[in-house]
Protein backbone atom coordinates (compact mmCIF):
# COMPACT_ATOMS: atom_id res chain seq x y z
CA UNK A 1 0.00 0.00 0.00
CA UNK A 2 1.35 3.40 -1.00
CA UNK A 3 2.10 5.91 1.75
CA UNK A 4 -0.39 8.81 1.35
CA UNK A 5 2.31 11.47 1.26
CA UNK A 6 0.25 14.40 -0.05
CA UNK A 7 -2.70 14.05 2.39
CA UNK A 8 -0.31 13.67 5.34
CA UNK A 9 1.76 16.64 4.14
CA UNK A 10 -1.45 18.67 3.76
CA UNK A 11 -2.49 17.96 7.34
CA UNK A 12 0.96 18.75 8.74
CA UNK A 13 0.91 21.91 6.61
CA UNK A 14 -2.42 22.90 8.15
CA UNK A 15 -0.96 22.49 11.66
CA UNK A 16 2.07 24.60 10.74
CA UNK A 17 0.05 27.43 9.14
CA UNK A 18 -2.33 27.44 12.09
CA UNK A 19 0.61 27.73 14.49
CA UNK A 20 2.20 30.52 12.46
CA UNK A 21 -1.15 32.31 12.27
CA UNK A 22 -1.58 32.11 16.05
CA UNK A 23 1.97 33.38 16.58
CA UNK A 24 1.17 36.29 14.27
CA UNK A 25 -2.04 36.90 16.21
CA UNK A 26 -0.09 37.24 19.44
CA UNK A 27 1.92 40.08 17.90
CA UNK A 28 -1.33 42.09 17.64
CA UNK A 29 -2.29 41.72 21.30
CA UNK A 30 -0.41 44.85 22.46
CA UNK A 31 -2.33 46.97 19.93
CA UNK A 32 -5.91 45.62 19.81
CA UNK A 33 -5.92 43.02 22.57
CA UNK A 34 -6.94 39.38 22.34
CA UNK A 35 -10.53 40.53 21.80
CA UNK A 36 -9.69 42.77 18.84
CA UNK A 37 -7.46 40.09 17.31
CA UNK A 38 -10.23 37.52 17.61
CA UNK A 39 -12.60 39.98 15.95
CA UNK A 40 -10.23 40.40 13.00
CA UNK A 41 -9.86 36.65 12.60
CA UNK A 42 -13.59 35.95 12.65
CA UNK A 43 -14.69 38.86 10.46
CA UNK A 44 -12.12 38.22 7.74
CA UNK A 45 -12.66 34.45 7.94
CA UNK A 46 -16.40 35.05 7.50
CA UNK A 47 -15.82 37.19 4.41
CA UNK A 48 -13.49 34.59 2.88
CA UNK A 49 -15.85 31.70 3.61
CA UNK A 50 -18.89 33.62 2.37
CA UNK A 51 -17.14 34.36 -0.90
CA UNK A 52 -16.22 30.70 -1.33
CA UNK A 53 -19.45 28.95 -0.23
CA UNK A 54 -22.02 31.64 -1.21
CA UNK A 55 -24.60 30.40 1.33
CA UNK A 56 -27.28 32.73 -0.06
CA UNK A 57 -27.78 30.15 -2.83
CA UNK A 58 -29.46 27.87 -0.29
CA UNK A 59 -33.03 28.23 0.91
CA UNK A 60 -32.96 28.86 4.66
CA UNK A 61 -35.61 28.21 7.30
CA UNK A 62 -36.09 30.04 10.60
CA UNK A 63 -36.29 26.61 12.25
CA UNK A 64 -32.56 26.23 11.59
CA UNK A 65 -31.67 29.50 13.33
CA UNK A 66 -31.47 28.29 16.97
CA UNK A 67 -29.04 25.49 16.10
CA UNK A 68 -26.92 27.80 13.95
CA UNK A 69 -26.82 30.44 16.68
CA UNK A 70 -25.66 27.88 19.27
CA UNK A 71 -23.06 26.56 16.82
CA UNK A 72 -21.72 29.99 15.91
CA UNK A 73 -21.76 31.36 19.45
CA UNK A 74 -19.81 28.35 20.67
CA UNK A 75 -17.26 28.85 17.89
CA UNK A 76 -16.88 32.56 18.68
CA UNK A 77 -16.49 32.08 22.43
CA UNK A 78 -14.02 29.23 21.86
CA UNK A 79 -11.80 31.49 19.74
CA UNK A 80 -12.07 34.37 22.21
CA UNK A 81 -11.20 32.19 25.20
CA UNK A 82 -8.24 30.57 23.44
CA UNK A 83 -6.72 33.90 22.37
CA UNK A 84 -7.28 35.17 25.92
CA UNK A 85 -5.48 32.09 27.24
CA UNK A 86 -2.33 32.51 25.15
CA UNK A 87 -1.83 36.02 26.53
CA UNK A 88 -0.32 34.39 29.63
CA UNK A 89 -0.04 30.65 28.90
CA UNK A 90 2.56 29.30 26.40
CA UNK A 91 1.01 28.40 23.06
CA UNK A 92 1.79 24.66 23.14
CA UNK A 93 0.46 24.25 26.67
CA UNK A 94 -2.73 26.16 25.84
CA UNK A 95 -3.38 23.83 22.89
CA UNK A 96 -2.72 20.78 25.07
CA UNK A 97 -5.21 22.00 27.68
CA UNK A 98 -7.77 22.83 24.98
CA UNK A 99 -7.35 19.32 23.54
CA UNK A 100 -8.93 17.87 26.69
CA UNK A 101 -12.29 19.05 25.33
CA UNK A 102 -12.47 16.85 22.22
CA UNK A 103 -10.67 14.10 24.14
CA UNK A 104 -13.47 14.13 26.73
CA UNK A 105 -16.05 13.83 23.96
CA UNK A 106 -14.18 10.89 22.44
CA UNK A 107 -13.91 9.08 25.78
CA UNK A 108 -17.40 9.92 27.09
CA UNK A 109 -19.02 6.80 25.66
CA UNK A 110 -15.96 4.57 26.04
CA UNK A 111 -16.59 1.07 27.29
CA UNK A 112 -13.30 -0.74 26.59
CA UNK A 113 -10.90 -1.14 29.56
CA UNK A 114 -8.05 0.22 27.42
CA UNK A 115 -9.82 3.58 27.18
CA UNK A 116 -9.29 3.99 30.93
CA UNK A 117 -5.54 4.20 30.19
CA UNK A 118 -6.11 7.25 27.96
CA UNK A 119 -8.15 8.93 30.70
CA UNK A 120 -5.33 8.33 33.20
CA UNK A 121 -2.74 9.75 30.78
CA UNK A 122 -4.85 12.87 30.20
CA UNK A 123 -5.37 13.38 33.94
CA UNK A 124 -1.64 12.95 34.60
CA UNK A 125 -0.85 15.45 31.85
CA UNK A 126 -3.26 18.00 33.30
CA UNK A 127 -1.82 17.35 36.75
CA UNK A 128 1.60 18.43 35.47
CA UNK A 129 0.16 21.61 33.94
CA UNK A 130 -2.27 22.88 36.56
CA UNK A 131 -0.73 25.23 39.17
CA UNK A 132 -1.41 22.89 42.06
CA UNK A 133 1.77 23.98 43.80
CA UNK A 134 4.28 26.81 43.64
CA UNK A 135 7.31 24.51 43.61
CA UNK A 136 10.38 26.02 42.02
CA UNK A 137 13.06 23.66 40.81
CA UNK A 138 16.05 23.92 38.52
CA UNK A 139 13.91 23.05 35.53
CA UNK A 140 10.55 24.34 36.77
CA UNK A 141 9.34 27.87 35.99
CA UNK A 142 6.87 29.74 38.13
CA UNK A 143 3.36 28.31 38.26
CA UNK A 144 1.26 29.20 35.24
CA UNK A 145 -1.34 31.95 35.42
CA UNK A 146 -4.52 30.28 36.75
CA UNK A 147 -6.73 32.74 34.86
CA UNK A 148 -5.01 31.82 31.59
CA UNK A 149 -5.44 28.13 32.37
CA UNK A 150 -9.10 28.80 33.11
CA UNK A 151 -9.49 30.43 29.70
CA UNK A 152 -7.82 27.42 28.03
CA UNK A 153 -10.08 24.99 29.90
CA UNK A 154 -13.08 27.09 28.87
CA UNK A 155 -11.91 26.93 25.25
CA UNK A 156 -11.62 23.15 25.61
CA UNK A 157 -15.18 22.92 26.92
CA UNK A 158 -16.39 25.05 24.00
CA UNK A 159 -14.48 22.79 21.59
CA UNK A 160 -16.30 19.79 23.06
CA UNK A 161 -19.65 21.56 22.65
CA UNK A 162 -18.65 22.64 19.13
CA UNK A 163 -18.11 18.98 18.18
CA UNK A 164 -21.42 17.84 19.67
CA UNK A 165 -23.45 20.70 18.17
CA UNK A 166 -21.44 20.61 14.94
CA UNK A 167 -22.44 17.02 14.26
CA UNK A 168 -26.12 18.00 14.45
CA UNK A 169 -25.56 21.10 12.31
CA UNK A 170 -23.64 19.13 9.68
CA UNK A 171 -26.44 16.56 9.46
CA UNK A 172 -29.12 19.23 8.96
CA UNK A 173 -27.29 21.92 7.00
CA UNK A 174 -24.09 20.43 5.62
CA UNK A 175 -21.08 22.49 4.50
CA UNK A 176 -23.08 25.75 4.46
CA UNK A 177 -23.06 25.63 8.26
CA UNK A 178 -19.40 26.70 8.27
CA UNK A 179 -19.78 30.22 6.81
CA UNK A 180 -23.06 30.83 8.64
CA UNK A 181 -21.59 29.65 11.93
CA UNK A 182 -18.57 31.89 11.38
CA UNK A 183 -20.91 34.83 10.72
CA UNK A 184 -22.68 34.27 14.04
CA UNK A 185 -19.30 33.88 15.78
CA UNK A 186 -18.13 37.23 14.37
CA UNK A 187 -21.35 38.92 15.54
CA UNK A 188 -20.90 37.51 19.05
CA UNK A 189 -17.24 38.51 19.42
CA UNK A 190 -17.17 41.89 17.61
CA UNK A 191 -18.73 43.84 20.54
CA UNK A 192 -15.92 42.56 22.78
CA UNK A 193 -13.34 43.64 20.20
CA UNK A 194 -14.85 47.11 19.88
CA UNK A 195 -15.08 47.56 23.66
CA UNK A 196 -11.36 46.81 24.06
CA UNK A 197 -9.76 48.15 20.86
CA UNK A 198 -12.27 50.79 19.74
CA UNK A 199 -11.16 52.82 16.74
CA UNK A 200 -7.81 51.00 16.66
CA UNK A 201 -9.60 48.22 14.78
CA UNK A 202 -9.79 50.58 11.79
CA UNK A 203 -6.00 50.90 11.57
CA UNK A 204 -5.12 49.68 8.06
CA UNK A 205 -1.84 48.10 9.17
CA UNK A 206 -3.54 46.06 11.90
CA UNK A 207 -6.35 45.13 9.51
CA UNK A 208 -3.86 43.70 7.00
CA UNK A 209 -2.25 41.65 9.75
CA UNK A 210 -5.75 40.55 10.77
CA UNK A 211 -6.40 39.39 7.21
CA UNK A 212 -3.15 37.41 7.31
CA UNK A 213 -4.24 35.82 10.59
CA UNK A 214 -7.59 34.81 9.05
CA UNK A 215 -5.81 33.26 6.06
CA UNK A 216 -3.20 31.40 8.12
CA UNK A 217 -5.43 30.41 11.04
CA UNK A 218 -8.68 29.59 9.24
CA UNK A 219 -8.84 29.65 5.43
CA UNK A 220 -5.62 27.78 4.56
CA UNK A 221 -5.73 25.20 7.41
CA UNK A 222 -9.42 24.49 6.77
CA UNK A 223 -8.77 23.89 3.06
CA UNK A 224 -5.78 21.63 3.74
CA UNK A 225 -7.66 19.68 6.40
CA UNK A 226 -10.62 19.14 4.07
CA UNK A 227 -8.26 17.73 1.41
CA UNK A 228 -6.53 15.52 3.96
CA UNK A 229 -9.81 14.27 5.44
CA UNK A 230 -11.00 13.18 2.00
CA UNK A 231 -7.88 11.09 1.36
CA UNK A 232 -7.01 9.70 4.81
CA UNK A 233 -8.88 7.24 7.04
CA UNK A 234 -10.60 9.13 9.87
CA UNK A 235 -8.51 7.26 12.46
CA UNK A 236 -5.22 8.27 10.79
CA UNK A 237 -6.45 11.85 10.49
CA UNK A 238 -7.31 11.99 14.21
CA UNK A 239 -3.95 10.53 15.25
CA UNK A 240 -2.01 13.02 13.13
CA UNK A 241 -4.18 15.89 14.39
CA UNK A 242 -3.00 14.97 17.89
CA UNK A 243 0.41 16.37 16.91
CA UNK A 244 -0.99 19.91 17.14
CA UNK A 245 0.21 20.59 20.72
CA UNK A 246 3.77 19.59 19.75
CA UNK A 247 3.68 21.77 16.62
CA UNK A 248 2.30 24.62 18.72
CA UNK A 249 5.04 24.20 21.32
CA UNK A 250 7.68 24.24 18.57
CA UNK A 251 6.14 27.35 16.98
CA UNK A 252 5.98 29.04 20.38
CA UNK A 253 9.68 28.32 20.91
CA UNK A 254 10.85 29.34 17.42
CA UNK A 255 8.57 32.34 16.77
CA UNK A 256 7.62 33.62 20.23
CA UNK A 257 10.70 32.46 22.22
CA UNK A 258 8.42 30.66 24.70
CA UNK A 259 10.44 28.30 26.89
CA UNK A 260 8.87 25.17 28.35
CA UNK A 261 10.19 23.11 31.26
CA UNK A 262 10.76 19.36 31.05
CA UNK A 263 7.67 18.90 33.23
CA UNK A 264 5.52 20.95 30.85
CA UNK A 265 6.87 19.09 27.80
CA UNK A 266 6.02 15.81 29.55
CA UNK A 267 2.50 17.11 30.17
CA UNK A 268 2.07 17.88 26.46
CA UNK A 269 3.40 14.41 25.59
CA UNK A 270 0.96 12.69 27.96
CA UNK A 271 -2.06 14.55 26.57
CA UNK A 272 -0.93 13.84 23.01
CA UNK A 273 -0.53 10.15 23.86
CA UNK A 274 -4.04 10.11 25.35
CA UNK A 275 -5.45 11.75 22.22
CA UNK A 276 -3.64 9.36 19.86
CA UNK A 277 -4.62 6.34 21.95
CA UNK A 278 -8.24 7.43 21.99
CA UNK A 279 -8.18 7.84 18.20
CA UNK A 280 -6.75 4.34 17.76
CA UNK A 281 -9.27 2.63 20.04
CA UNK A 282 -12.12 4.65 18.51
CA UNK A 283 -11.18 3.17 15.14
CA UNK A 284 -11.23 -0.31 16.68
CA UNK A 285 -14.64 0.27 18.34
CA UNK A 286 -16.54 1.33 15.22
CA UNK A 287 -17.06 -2.07 13.55
CA UNK A 288 -18.46 -3.63 16.71
CA UNK A 289 -20.74 -0.72 17.61
CA UNK A 290 -22.50 -0.24 14.27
Amino acid sequence: MKFPFLPVAALIGSLITLSVGTSLAKSLFPFVGAEGTTTYRLIFSTLLLMAFWRPWRRTWSWNEAPLLVMFGATLGIMNLLFYSAIKTVPFGLAIAIEFTGPLAVALWSSKKPLDFVWIVLAVLGMGLILPLSQQMGADSPAALDPVGIGFALGAGFCWAMYIVIGQRVADRIGAFATPMGMLVAAMVVTPFGISVAGASLLNVEWMLIGLGIALLSSAIPYSLEMYSLKHLPKQTFSILLSLEPAVGALAGWLVLAEQLSTQQLCAIGLIMAASMGSAMTAGQRKPTET
